[in-house]
């Protein structure tokens, strides 16, 4: 993963322009859908979510929305530091889906979150990633 040394005013209005798609009405309903009433415990709650439903079509906006701008900090198109300080909700999701990842990825999507996972793994993130992966720990 490439990385930068100073975050630049390109960095600074690519979050600002990521920043304004998330307010998009649409992508703001499934992004409050995601955050506070998805809590899969196990992969067949995604599976669950029946194609054609908005539930399905938000859990689809909100990963690929994230793993897209998890996608430039990957190839060094902005800088990882600015971008986790300016926000968090990326890492929530990761947090939420981390236990089920894998088995998605081995039935169906190989290349579910990869981008998120990477950002998710950085030095930046690993104190964020505990307290989150705490807060969101499927319930037995």
């Amino acid at each position: 993963m490439a990385k930068q040394s100073v975050a630049t005013h390109h960095d600074a209005q690519l979050i600002l322009k990521l920043y304004d798609l998330r307010r998009e009405p649409r992508m703001r309903e499934a992004r409050e859908w995601f955050l506070q009433k998805f809590s899969p415990r196990s992969a067949e709650d995604v599976r669950g979510l029946a194609a054609g439903t908005a539930e399905n079509a938000s859990y689809r906006m909100v990963t690929t929305y994230w793993d897209m701008a998890a996608s430039f900090i990957v190839h060094g198109i902005l800088d990882s530091g600015l971008f986790l300080e300016s926000g968090g909700e990326m890492l929530v999701v990761w947090a939420k889906l981390e236990h089920v990842v894998p088995a998605i990825r081995s039935e169906t999507n190989p290349r579910l979150l990869l981008n998120v996972e990477k950002v998710a793994a950085l030095p930046a993130a690993e104190e964020r990633m505990k307290t989150l992966r705490a807060r969101f720990a499927p319930k037995k």
